[in-house]
């Protein structure tokens, strides 16, 4: 009988200096980086390219309301149009306001 020697195949093994993994590191970052670039290219505020609105800043007095400072600024237009976009201008998640409260209110 004849005996045979099985031998295991190795997977190579790689190692890497430290300038390598420096380089792969570096790498790696500017890939982040560059898929961060490509997914923020739009505005922050809106999303999309454009000219931001034209506003003017109003200071909320004790007992003023959303919709009462809408009202003034709605001119003879939509107040609920003017309330919603006085909360997207302001990023306001209510209608409550605090007194000494700055909004950014459009100018029509």
């Amino acid at each position: 009988m004849s005996t045979m020697t099985l031998t295991a195949t190795q997977s190579p093994s790689y190692r890497l200096t430290r300038r390598g993994r420096l380089t792969v590191l570096t790498l790696a970052l500017l890939a982040v980086l560059a898929v961060g670039i490509l997914w923020a290219s739009g505005s922050v505020a809106t999303e999309r390219p454009g000219t931001p609105e034209p506003t003017r800043t109003v200071m909320v007095g004790s007992g003023d309301t959303l919709w009462g400072i809408a009202s003034e600024t709605a001119g003879g237009g939509d107040v609920r149009d003017m309330v919603g976009r006085i909360q997207q201008l302001n990023a306001l998640d209510s209608g409550m306001l605090l007194a000494g409260q700055r909004l950014a209110v459009p100018v029509d």
